[in-house]
């Protein structure tokens, strides 16, 4: 009997969260749809943003971040160093 009872449970489990899911989903299909750009000046617009050249770039995406040590301004080690 127990063995009954946890199958209704979770034949029950499984079928209220496909209800859910098909709820969120319809609600999703009723919503209004993207509209692309329509003239040429919004696209125009959009690609523009980057106009930043590559050989003003750093190039070195991880030194900006300060994960990995520059090597364009690398110190130039100490000559006189204690012994």
């Amino acid at each position: 009997m127990q063995r009954v009872r946890v199958g209704m449970v979770g034949l029950a489990a499984v079928i209220l969260l496909i209800g859910l899911v098909s709820a969120l989903f319809s609600a999703a299909n009723r919503q209004q749809p993207v509209t692309a750009a329509t003239s040429a000046a919004e696209v125009a617009n959009m690609t523009s943003a980057n106009t930043a050249s590559p050989a003003e770039a750093d190039n070195e995406p991880l030194a900006q971040l300060g994960v990995a040590p520059s090597t364009a301004e690398a110190s130039p080690a100490p000559e006189n160093a204690p012994k």
